[in-house]
């Protein structure tokens, strides 16, 4: 059976139905991967931020002022007198 004009116009036309559909789905599972990409990235930066911030606190609570002041108010400590410090002197060739 050979194929008629008709017939062949048909099959180019489903043909031509068939790879757009393919390129509209693509486009279209490009857009929401663009989207979820954006998304990623702004959520990717606020985390960086926080982190930031979290690493900033840490710094400040970790530094000596801050030690200092809760070991003095929380427990009940005191800054030594200079009479009070030892200096450890360590001898050359003593492990």
């Amino acid at each position: 059976m050979t194929l008629k004009g008709r017939h062949w116009i048909m099959l180019w036309l489903v043909l031509f139905l068939a790879v757009t559909g393919l390129v509209v789905t693509r486009q279209t599972d490009g857009f929401e991967t663009a989207k979820r990409l954006s998304a990623l990235r702004e959520e990717h930066r606020a985390l960086a931020a926080r982190r930031a911030e979290l690493e900033r606190q840490i710094r400040s609570a970790s530094s000596r002022q801050a030690l200092t002041e809760k070991g003095i108010r929380g427990l009940d400590l005191r800054m030594p007198s200079d009479s009070e410090f030892i200096d450890f002197v360590a001898r050359p060739g003593t492990p």
